[in-house]
């Protein structure tokens, strides 16, 4: 019989060292390396907002006195300071992939790179094979005419 008195006894000892420990577990947590990652976006003024982003507004590509250079991220509408400005390679208005660590929402500038958006002019499209809105199989050498071609790719926004 007691055997299993010391048992829970031994049990209520070891729940208490861990509610003990709570305290400091934010502390310990974060202490730890945060994950390096990466984010695409568009380079503005950290006086607009993603909002003003959202819709383009000029502001957020205006210099505005005491505003440091953000990141507007459209995939998940959100903005980003960065760190350390020194880092910020690109101008308002560029649009970049930024390799770092997050903090909060501050991103610790390890790398930027300015991204491209579609072929570079005179570099040739890939072969490619697509339905078109009318279920015909169309190809580059079906679509490409005497004097070339323009090609859109156009993402609904019901996607």
């Amino acid at each position: 019989m007691l055997l299993p008195v010391q048992a829970r006894f031994n049990a209520k000892r070891i729940s208490l060292s861990l509610l003990a420990l709570l305290p400091i577990l934010p502390l310990a947590v974060g202490a730890q390396d945060k994950p390096a990652g990466s984010w695409s976006g568009i380079v503005v003024s950290s006086a607009c907002n993603a909002d003003e982003a959202f819709n383009e507004s000029p502001e957020c590509s205006k210099e505005v006195p005491g505003a440091k250079l953000a990141l507007y991220d459209d995939t998940n509408r959100a903005m980003y300071s960065l760190e350390p400005q020194s880092s910020v390679t690109a101008p308002l208005g560029d649009a970049v992939t930024v390799r770092g660590t997050l903090d909060g929402e501050t991103i610790r500038v390890a790398a930027m790179e300015s991204m491209s958006i579609g072929l570079a002019a005179g570099q040739k499209a890939p072969a490619f094979s697509l339905r078109d809105q009318f279920g015909h199989t169309q190809t580059l050498d079906s679509l490409k005419g005497a004097n070339g071609m323009v090609l859109l790719f156009f993402r609904s926004a019901d996607w």
